[in-house]
């Protein structure tokens, strides 16, 4: 059998006293494409920073994540190869963690830094080859007329856009998105999903991304894992994640995960559930 892409065994993790995680464990098989959903709170944000080795589990405990084989962090220790680990996995974040100032082409340059030596990057003296990688990239996620914008100047749509064509351009085998389309319009959501699902197809990586709303993750994503309070509360295929299943799960807080009665949406396939959209 082939050995999971991501692991996460029993991860813990507390600020002050509030219990952000609380003994998550979770496999993510190569290849597939994986939805943390939950409410506010329900701590995907932090499940997937941890899973990117950004931030470390509480210390003296069993928590332990592994990517592509190779770990991150065991008992609140980072790995020392989690370096190593992290230039196979790229993190796209709700914010898009664009240099504003600098051109759209240098940001997707970015994720090629870590083959190259530091001095050509201290210089910008990027190859001809990764410069045409970078190109192809953008013109993959229909970019590429910004290529010499400042990145500042593009819709929150085509900064996201420039985030994947970064994680395009550093090779990553495995994608985490925390909630890339929190902050967009429904027909940018939709294009930044149709992305995603297109690099999890046809190149074969690996995607887990954490969402607000469960429509989309009916419509692009086979496997949900479901948070509430820092705990896997459901971990299955989304076409089970019914209203009343979601209601059982959330109570009151399942209304936030299902977007509003007469809200204009993009999703055109596959179809919600009609149990959804009768609820």
């Amino acid at each position: 059998m082939t050995d999971p892409a991501v692991v996460v065994a029993q991860l813990t993790r507390h600020f002050g006293t509030h219990r952000a995680l609380a003994g998550v464990s979770l496999q993510v098989r190569p290849g597939e494409m994986v939805a943390l959903l939950g409410a506010s709170g329900s701590g995907k944000s932090t499940l997937l920073r941890h899973v990117a080795g950004l931030q470390r589990a509480d210390a003296h405990t069993h928590s332990r994540v592994e990517v592509l084989g190779d770990p991150v962090q065991a008992g609140g220790r980072l790995s020392p190869e989690a370096r190593q680990v992290r230039a196979r996995v790229a993190m796209i974040f709700q914010q898009f963690n664009l240099v504003d100032r600098l051109p759209v082409l240098t940001n997707v340059l970015a994720g090629c830094l870590h083959r190259m030596p530091a001095w050509r990057w201290a210089l910008g003296r990027f190859p001809r080859h990764e410069q045409e990688r970078a190109w192809a990239a953008l013109c993959r996620v229909g970019i590429e007329r910004c290529a010499h914008q400042r990145a500042g100047t593009l819709s929150g749509g085509q900064q996201q856009r420039a985030a994947i064509s970064r994680a395009l351009m550093q090779g990553a085998q495995v994608i985490l998105a925390d909630e890339p389309i929190a902050s967009l319009d429904p027909e940018a959501s939709r294009r930044v999903m149709e992305l995603l699902a297109e690099v999890n197809r046809e190149a074969g990586t690996t995607v887990l991304v954490s969402l607000h709303q469960v429509e989309y993750a009916f419509a692009y994503c086979p496997r949900t894992v479901a948070l509430r309070a820092g705990e896997v509360v459901y971990d299955g295929p989304t076409r089970a994640l019914d209203a009343g299943r979601l209601r059982a799960l959330y109570g009151a807080q399942s209304d936030e995960l299902l977007l509003p009665t007469g809200t204009p949406s993009a999703i055109e396939t596959p179809p919600v559930p009609s149990v959804l959209q009768a609820a």
